[in-house]
């Protein structure tokens, strides 16, 4: 007589252990989409600028070509572009302070010519301040240019050209600004044209101290549309009265390199004729 099979017992729960598995991995799942959301965004930001640095330092061929440069020139400059953490807002502003006490400090020290009442007016009209874009120095045009003149004072070129001697290397913009008073002489015939002169004038100073790359500089003339003070008093209008040598800082807070751009060159007789 053949014994009878045991039926073994059927659990009938066995899905729990497949549904906790699965109620864990979700778990685990939005625990990283939060901690990926409470991540610092600026820390993000340098670290992937960091790494895009350090992959260009590290290309040899040009994008466009298949074989290598054969001159030095031909792939790009032999000297990659050093690898720089972006500054946050407050190291910036604590370099440019920086820049502003060694720039005020040097010209506190600059023995001046002529009378006590023209130094003070020298050593007053110089403002150093810093914004987001570098740091400012503000020439006040009772210091370094006589009324609806673009001519730079001789008496204070010295400091001018102290001034260029301190600059650092980088890129720099000279603005020139005016306040709300028409003017209308021969020389100028409006504001935009006084305010652009002198910043000229300021500019050809530090070109001929060579205190400013060429292909670093440039010039504004912003007449009397960007005040910094009320042009309702004598003494705001003569705050307004400046040229300002903004020493600009690129986003990682250091100069920026001048890009050798190439420009073409267009002959006249290849532009099509307007129709008449």
């Amino acid at each position: 007589m053949s014994r009878k099979k045991k039926h073994e017992h059927v659990n009938h729960e066995r899905w729990l252990v497949s549904y906790a598995d699965f109620i864990t991995l979700l778990f685990a799942f939005f625990v990283v989409l939060f901690a990926s959301s409470k991540t610092d965004q600026k820390k993000q930001q340098m670290m992937t600028q960091a790494m895009q640095s350090a992959f260009a330092q590290n290309a040899i061929f040009e994008a466009h070509s298949k074989t290598p440069a054969l001159a030095p020139s031909a792939g790009g400059s032999n000297s990659p572009a050093p690898l720089t953490m972006p500054l946050s807002s407050e190291d910036a502003a604590m370099r440019g302070d920086a820049l502003k006490k060694e720039i005020s400090a040097s010209l506190d020290a600059l023995p001046l010519k002529g009378s006590g009442a023209r130094k003070g007016d020298l050593r007053n009209a110089i403002v150093i301040r810093t914004i987001p874009e570098g740091t400012v120095i503000s020439l006040k045009d009772v210091g370094f240019f006589d009324s609806g003149s673009a001519e730079i004072r001789s008496d204070a070129m010295d400091m001018l050209q102290h001034i260029a001697s301190t600059l650092p290397p980088g890129r720099v913009r000279v603005e020139g600004h005016t306040d709300n008073v028409a003017i209308h002489t021969p020389q100028f015939r409006s504001n935009w044209e006084l305010s652009t002169a002198r910043a000229t004038a300021i500019a050809r100073v530090l070109l001929e101290k060579n205190a400013v790359n060429p292909a670093s500089l440039s010039i504004a003339g912003y007449g009397e549309f960007h005040p910094i003070a009320s042009n309702a008093t004598e003494e705001g209008r003569a705050v307004n009265r400046r040229v300002d040598i903004v020493l600009l800082r690129d986003e990682h807070g250091v100069p920026a390199k001048p890009q050798n751009n190439t420009i073409a060159e267009v002959s006249p007789s290849s532009l099509p004729k307007p129709s008449r």
